[in-house]
């Protein structure tokens, strides 16, 4: 039978870890094999792939109507990004079966991902994966099949204009407890820019006051927005990724923050060209008011998947603002031209006049200032002037040298 004769049937992504699946970036190009293992020699139909890759959304959300009456409504949609059929064994013509011997067989494969993909994800309401799938035909036995699933990451580059941009806001609340007025809590926040990287830190700068008659705690977190889209309905999911507690700000009292450090933990990038999933995430500063509920205020976040270039935000900003004029490069010529002689550009007489020194009438008590000094002894002067005849002719008695010596 073939079942005891397969011994292996897999597929192998060039790149992949055991631990962790292959990845991959759109456009780039995945190269795999399939491997079937046989005790013994086996007739065999058509060995086909398949490589897909689509977002999916599922939920559902139960009503009721009457005092008895419930009813569960279910909403569901699926966008496709990748779609790739090949034959890596195709069945003879005569419509025979192919005889493979006993031993390891190995079928290669490549394809190329599409320019424009969704970074891969697992969420509560839906999905985006990619697999790739294997089907073997035999005769008079069901198919067998193989599947791997590999990873895309969309790159997401934070050095642009939009992702540099620093982020601001400010709020106000007036807090109130059984109907009494008891002061006003405001806060102002702001980042240096709105695009960052897993693993980078943002300092946030922020100012708390506290006009009420009771103690308030300023907090910081990073939220992530997950929204899934049906059949026109959105469903969303928030969840904290990470966040830190200040100190406790007293009745009129203000607290600032210069640069609180808040780490980014290892969170999947943001992804915002899908038309049915959606991940967002933001900053949400927030100040714990007894008695009331609290004082919100979010700033937009993107994580991303390129980071910083080293020579920082304000410098890959302001040049992606300004560009440098370069033609003047086209005036300057292939040779230049040789410097003036110095008697050309000076006369004798002005020279003269402006190499001697400057006489104590005219300088007045400059002299006795600690930023002038004039030494008198380092004067220049000009060159002399060019002649034919040798004004150090050589001496009779020195003897010539042999050049051969």
């Amino acid at each position: 039978m073939i079942f005891d004769r397969l011994k292996r049937f897999s597929i192998v992504l060039e790149g992949a870890d055991r631990d962790s699946p292959a990845a991959f970036s759109p456009g780039q190009a995945v190269s795999g094999r399939v491997v079937l293992e046989l005790a013994a020699a086996a007739r065999l139909g058509a060995l086909r792939l398949r490589a897909m890759g689509a977002a999916r959304v599922h939920w559902t959300e139960s009503r009721s109507a009457g005092s008895s009456t419930a009813y569960t409504q279910s909403y569901s949609d699926q966008v496709e990004f990748l779609s790739h059929r090949d034959t890596l064994l195709a069945p003879p013509d005569n419509g025979e079966a192919t005889v493979l011997q006993a031993g390891r067989h190995e079928f290669p494969f490549t394809f190329q991902l599409p320019e424009t993909l969704v970074t891969s994800f697992e969420g509560k309401h839906g999905s985006v994966r990619y697999w790739v799938k294997a089907k073997l035909h035999r005769p008079w036995a069901t198919v067998k099949k193989a599947k791997k699933e590999f990873t895309v990451i969309e790159p997401i580059d934070i050095n642009t204009p939009a992702l540099l941009a620093p982020q601001a806001g400010a709020k106000e609340k007036l807090a109130r407890a059984w109907y009494c007025n008891r002061g006003q809590v405001s806060v102002t926040a702001k980042i240096d820019r709105k695009g960052y990287t897993p693993g980078e830190v943002i300092p946030i700068f922020a100012e708390i006051d506290n006009c009420t008659s009771r103690a308030v705690v300023p907090k910081a977190a990073i939220i992530q927005t997950q929204t899934f889209v049906a059949r026109g309905t959105r469903k969303q999911k928030r969840s904290v990724v990470t966040s830190i507690t200040g100190d406790s700000i007293p009745a009129g009292k203000r607290e600032v923050w210069h640069g609180r450090a808040l780490k980014i933990p290892p969170v999947g990038p943001s992804i915002l060209q899908c038309r049915i999933l959606q991940v967002e995430y933001s900053l949400k500063v927030c100040v714990d008011i007894p008695g009331t509920s609290k004082l919100l205020l979010e700033l937009p976040l993107v994580i991303g998947t390129i980071p910083l270039h080293p020579f920082g935000s304000r410098t890959s900003s302001v040049s992606s603002q300004y560009s440098v004029n370069l033609d003047w490069l086209s005036t300057i010529p292939e040779q230049p031209e040789a410097p003036p002689e110095y008697s050309a550009v000076v006369s004798s007489p002005e020279a003269e006049q402006s190499l001697a020194p400057p006489c104590r009438s005219e300088l007045g008590d400059i002299l006795e200032g600690p930023f002038f000094a004039y030494i008198q002894e380092f004067r220049f002067r000009p060159p002399p002037l060019y002649s034919e005849v040798d004004p150090n002719p050589p001496s009779d008695n020195i003897r010539p040298r042999c050049m051969t010596c």
